[in-house]
């Protein structure tokens, strides 16, 4: 689950859990996907028909950069998150956003965009036995614009490059989380998903 920052990492991970040989649905969505404020009334009317249909044991959820509220709304939100997907019978892993961009759109919800991963921290934190908080800045790090951080040419989303990199991070974690043993990089890598079309659309070679 996610926005369109999880739209342009959805191809790899797609890719890497298949050759890890686990079903992989992605529901990320562009200029929405979140589950804070006015935008995630889509969210939360998809979200129970997707649980039914598809029978998660896991549900992954990047925090959007539409995820804005304050810290109380962030966390009811993600509250209400972990009770719909615990209550299908999955455990939820909450993600950190990667850095990206403040542009014009974004800047005037920087505060709100701050505060999101630790909303997130704190109700994982009070679910322990089922929802996980993983901070990306470890892979990612905390600067847009520094190489670690893998931005595409608009500061925001992620190429096939970055976005490989976050499926092996990601993978690492559920083997970390789950005993999950992920594929070798190798296997997928460089296969068809490179091509596509999200990445034209970002500009990406």
């Amino acid at each position: 689950m996610g926005d369109s920052v999880g739209e342009a990492e959805a191809p790899a991970l797609g890719a890497a859990m298949k050759a890890g040989g686990v079903d992989f649905r992605s529901v990320a969505s562009t200029g929405g996907g979140g589950v804070v404020g006015e935008t995630a009334a889509p969210t939360w009317d998809r979200l129970p028909k997707t649980l039914k249909s598809f029978a998660p044991d896991v549900v992954a959820y990047q925090v959007t950069t539409y995820d804005w509220g304050t810290p109380a709304e962030q966390r009811k939100a993600y509250e209400r998150l972990a009770r719909t997907v615990n209550e299908a019978g999955a455990e939820l892993l909450l993600v950190s956003a990667p850095p990206f961009e403040l542009d014009d759109f974004y800047r005037p919800h920087e505060a709100e965009i701050e505060t999101a991963p630790e909303s997130a921290r704190h109700v994982a934190a009070d679910h322990p036995d089922t929802v996980g908080f993983l901070d990306a800045s470890t892979l990612w790090g905390d600067d847009s614009g520094a190489d670690q951080a893998q931005r595409s040419k608009d500061g925001i989303h992620s190429c096939q490059q970055g976005s490989a990199a976050f499926a092996v991070w990601f993978g690492e974690r559920l083997k970390e989380q789950y005993g999950f043993e992920p594929a070798d990089a190798d296997e997928w890598a460089t296969g068809t998903w490179t091509g596509d079309k999200v990445y034209s659309k970002l500009g990406c070679g």
